[in-house]
């Protein structure tokens, strides 16, 4: 099965929960998320919890609808938001686009019709969210840079090796994204610490030096074998460059 052999339910938290731990999104419920996705336990109660994450929900529907899957919730589904699969392939760029206006046309008026028309290639992946939704690259063109940079940072799904483990963290080789005055793009790697459990309760289970692993805020969220590795990196590559294409400032900093 995707997603290291978890349902869909299951794999949606594991990248869920670290923002929503955060307080950025969904329920008020990250404490009974991290035990329930710790101990492998689908229920009734975690389907429910997963329909309150505003943000992501809708574009599970929109996966799901445009491939013929009933399910929101189905792996391949959840696969193909946070890390990217052939699924988001069969989902027509006009249909992303009405979804995008359903959600946000209120909200900004007349002007968020250049997000749905003006970006060849966004898909209804994560990282487009973060990098085209999400107002941070019109703050940093407008020069605030540090605030923007560690929150798109922590906010896309990135990947990394893991160089040593203790108690409950992890060193982790990665690539950050950095600003060069006009585009953004992956620098040299470096460490950074991040956790793998709190209190016995973690998301990917037992990690060590070697593995690859998908990222989440603080949070490592599961160990990637190699196809799901290249997927998350060719895919978040993909929106990385329809946003930085854009011929005006980042579509979202109209929400601001």
């Amino acid at each position: 099965m995707t997603g290291g052999q978890v349902s869909g339910a299951l794999l949606f938290t594991r990248y869920a929960y670290p923002p929503n731990a955060l307080g950025y999104c969904g329920p008020d419920a990250s404490r009974q998320l991290l035990e329930q996705v710790s101990a492998g336990q689908d229920d009734a109660d975690l389907r429910h919890l997963a329909r309150g994450f505003e943000g992501a929900w809708p574009y599970l529907e929109l996966i799901a609808a445009a491939n013929g899957i009933g399910d929101p919730l189905d792996a391949r589904v959840v696969e193909a938001y946070w890390l990217g699969n052939a699924l988001l392939d069969h989902v027509p760029v006009a249909m992303t686009g009405r979804s995008l206006d359903d959600r946000f046309r209120v909200r900004v008026g007349r002007s968020w019709s250049r997000l749905a028309e003006e970006i060849p290639g966004a898909q209804p992946h994560h990282s487009f969210h973060v990098f085209g939704v999400y107002p941070w690259v019109g703050l940093l063109r407008e020069g605030r840079h540090d605030e923007p940079l560690r929150v798109l940072n922590r906010c896309r799904i990135r990947w990394g090796k893991v160089v040593e483990v203790t108690g409950e963290r992890a060193l982790v080789l990665s690539r950050p994204l950095e600003w060069d005055g006009r585009v953004l793009r992956e620098g040299a790697p470096r460490l950074e610490q991040v956790v793998t459990a709190v209190d016995g309760l973690g998301l990917a289970g037992t990690v060590a030096p070697g593995d690859w692993c998908s990222l989440h805020w603080d949070w490592v969220c599961e160990r990637l074998d190699r196809p799901r590795l290249v997927a998350l990196r060719s895919r978040s590559a993909r929106q990385l460059s329809a946003v930085n294409a854009l011929p005006f400032s980042a579509p979202a900093s109209v929400l601001a």
